[in-house]
């Protein structure tokens, strides 16, 4: 693949992301998915989604895990709904990943990846060191699997994701970066995270958000926007990607699957934007 192909993020049947039709007529060689319900996570799925991706020219290049129950409703609840985090729904959520993992292979992809959920910051708890023990068993069956495993950014800081992936020790784990998660959860300032975990960033998405209210950050939502209109600063962004040497696809991702007309319309300017800025940064 050329430097910084542009993605988007799809769907084989879950409803997140655009369908895969959009990107077809957008013309973009890759795509990261999320994952099928279970009924359809099967070898025949995979291999009809892959055949139509085949068609059209497009790659693979993730597989996002997300589970029922899951709520971002606002930064509390998602927090206790969220990833593996949750007690509750640990066990059950590690399996499905693993199964997920399973069917990633049948679509000849080597990344799976999820939002853990909020890490928990007390390091010598049991929260976290069970979180640990279950992130370590995944990422041995991923690993089994020819797999990587990204984390993707936003429900902590940077220095928080960097002491919990030296704490998993193992070296299949790194990072799906979102700039403007960050901004949405209030978790710190895009460019200096990305510059503090770039070492591990193995994906992207490109997403734009404006901060909220500083006295409400991390309490109630930014606001996420189309892409170029928010807080990140897409050309600083892409910059800072390059110093980093990081050549991978540039995945957007525009998350108002209510309004698909517009969400349509937004990756459409997302995709010009992006070739621009490619075009001037080389």
């Amino acid at each position: 693949m050329e430097k910084w192909p542009i993605g988007v993020f799809t769907s084989v049947d879950a409803g997140l992301g655009v369908h895969l039709d959009v990107a077809e007529e957008l013309g973009v060689p890759s795509v990261q998915i999320h994952a099928p319900h279970a009924e359809t996570r099967t070898a025949d799925a995979a291999k009809t989604f892959l055949g139509r991706c085949s068609d059209a020219g497009i790659t693979i290049t993730a597989v996002f895990g997300g589970f029922e129950g899951e709520s971002y409703a606002d930064p509390a609840t998602s927090a206790r709904t969220v990833g593996l985090v949750p007690r509750e729904t640990r066990a059950a959520r590690a399996a499905e990943m693993k199964e997920i993992s399973d069917f990633t292979t049948h679509l000849g992809c080597e990344v799976v990846a999820l939002h853990i959920g909020f890490v928990p910051e007390d390091r010598d708890g049991d929260d976290y060191k069970g979180l640990l023990d279950v992130t370590r068993d995944l990422l041995d069956h991923v690993k089994e699997n020819g797999q990587a495993l990204h984390l993707e950014t936003g429900q902590e800081t940077a220095d928080h994701l960097l002491h919990f992936v030296s704490d998993v020790e193992r070296d299949n784990l790194f990072v799906n970066f979102d700039p403007a998660n960050m901004i949405l959860y209030g978790t710190g300032e895009p460019i200096a995270a990305l510059k503090k975990v770039g070492h591990l960033v193995r994906s992207v998405h490109c997403k734009d958000g404006k901060w909220a209210a500083e006295d409400v950050r991390g309490v109630e939502w930014g606001q996420e926007v189309p892409l170029g209109e928010g807080d990140v600063g897409m050309e600083t962004y892409l910059r800072t990607l390059d110093e980093l040497g990081y050549t991978g696809p540039l995945t957007i991702e525009r998350e108002i699957p209510e309004d698909r007309d517009r969400q349509k319309a937004d990756i459409g300017h997302a995709v010009r934007l992006l070739e621009e800025l490619r075009a001037k940064i080389g």
